[in-house]
């Protein structure tokens, strides 16, 4: 399997990422792909910006944990899952997870299966800028809800 996990500030290109996918291997026959975006309003509030912060080493060591567990459920071909940290405004791509698989099936359960454990599972901290102020943001009950009915 080929992965590739970055934690960076830059911004990236779907497109590109997805080109990258599709050269890993000729046996790879369908790609799925999730990209996240900062909304401008989060419960009833205006979002002016979300700051994103993680634990080097440790984020990606859990990351790669969680792509290779999507690889031992599924037939995962390659991976890249790609998340942002720094500052961010409305608009802005936070996060890429892209699977390619030799089926459709396989890459679309492999690339919902790692967004919702990166959800759950990969330690960052997020803090949105609204209009009352500063807030740190925590895992919703529902996001554990769903990375915990994989485990059913």
């Amino acid at each position: 399997m080929n992965i590739r996990i970055s934690i960076q500030a830059a911004s990236f290109d779907p497109g590109d990422e997805i080109r990258e996918l599709r050269q890993a291997s000729l046996d790879v026959g369908g790609i799925s792909v999730f990209v996240g975006v900062v909304r401008d309003t989060n419960e009833e509030d205006s979002v002016s910006g979300l700051f994103l912060e993680h634990y080097p080493g440790m984020t990606e060591k859990q990351i790669k944990t969680i792509v290779d567990e999507a690889g031992s459920r599924w037939d995962v071909r390659a991976a890249t899952v790609i998340h942002r940290v720094g500052q961010l405004h409305p608009g802005d791509e936070i996060v890429f997870v892209g699977v390619g698989s030799h089926h459709r099936g396989d890459a679309f359960d492999a690339c919902e299966f790692i967004i919702d454990y990166l959800k759950t599972r990969a330690t960052f901290w997020k803090k949105e800028t609204t209009g009352t102020g500063d807030r740190w943001l925590v895992t919703g009950d529902s996001d554990i809800q769903t990375a915990d009915s994989w485990n059913k």
